[in-house]
């Protein structure tokens, strides 16, 4: 057990226990009281599985009801998994319109819910979960979806962290995505068997039209590594931008965390919600 882990109040734990109880993972801490609660009423919401080459993967998706072909957005979780902060993402976009669904891309590695630090869940999963494998679950996710009646064209990717990083590597992996929204993904880093490429070696490919949204008090993240991306981007012709929060620290969209900040948060959100939307007025139609 860490130090500031030590120091929990007993206030403090009953909140981390009253957190998991409502689904939210352990390691992400005490959740706030004022976490957003976003109603699953007139929605169709929960967990499905999604057929993959050797099983199945859970997932959790939630849609309007009585829709008729909606877009789908893909929801990539952060390190914690598919817990109640990702599902609740899932119901705001649902009462947009959209059909929404997270598929866990941790499961064969781990269920990190339950994991009693960060610690643990990146050395005991995280690092452990080839970016093929992700990509492929993705995919699979999509087919799966569409099979459902969504829209066989309009379709999204939305990415928070450990996820944000995997929306810039599905951009490349799927460039015919009509688009997708980045929060704080990392850019670069270390390559390994697993994670063969980062998003920067990306920027000047074919890649689907992303828009990243980063804090500038961000300690994960250098600046300069965002810099680095918007600049070669744009070298590149890319439609991709990169939107710099300047006050926003990393995770400041978690509304269930300490990190979070109102303003940016919401207006990323807006941001994330009109880039959807251009991209599907300025596609071409055949």
């Amino acid at each position: 057990m860490s130090t500031s882990e030590a120091r929990w109040t007993r206030r403090e734990v009953l909140a981390v226990a009253g957190a998991t109880a409502a689904g939210y993972a352990l390691a992400a801490g005490p959740a706030k009281a004022s976490a957003i609660q976003t109603s699953s009423d007139g929605l169709v919401a929960g967990d499905v599985r999604i057929p993959v080459d050797d099983g199945y993967v859970s997932a959790y998706r939630a849609l309007p009801e009585g829709s008729q072909r909606p877009p789908v957005v893909l929801v990539i979780h952060e390190i914690f998994g598919v817990h109640e902060y990702i599902r609740d993402v899932c119901r705001r976009l649902a009462q947009q319109g959209y059909f929404a669904i997270a598929p866990d891309l941790f499961q064969r590695q781990g269920d990190v819910s339950k994991l009693e630090s960060v610690r643990e869940i990146i050395d005991q999963v995280v690092n452990q979960v080839p970016d093929q494998q992700v990509l492929s679950d993705l995919d699979a996710t999509l087919d799966w979806v569409r099979a459902q009646h969504a829209h066989p064209e309009r379709a999204y990717s939305l990415g928070f962290c450990w996820g944000g990083r995997i929306v810039w590597l599905y951009a490349g992996h799927r460039p015919a995505l009509t688009g997708g929204a980045a929060f704080y993904g990392r850019l670069e880093g270390e390559k390994s068997d697993l994670k063969p490429l980062y998003p920067i070696g990306l920027a000047s490919g074919r890649l689907a039209p992303v828009v990243g949204l980063y804090g500038g008090a961000d300690k994960g993240i250098p600046l300069e590594s965002v810099y680095s991306m918007r600049k070669q981007l744009a070298e590149a012709g890319q439609t991709s931008e990169i939107l710099i929060f300047p006050t926003a620290p990393h995770g400041f969209h978690a509304d269930y965390r300490a990190s979070y900040r109102e303003l940016p948060a919401r207006e990323a959100w807006r941001r994330t919600l009109e880039w959807y939307e251009r991209f599907w007025r300025e596609r071409p139609r055949h």
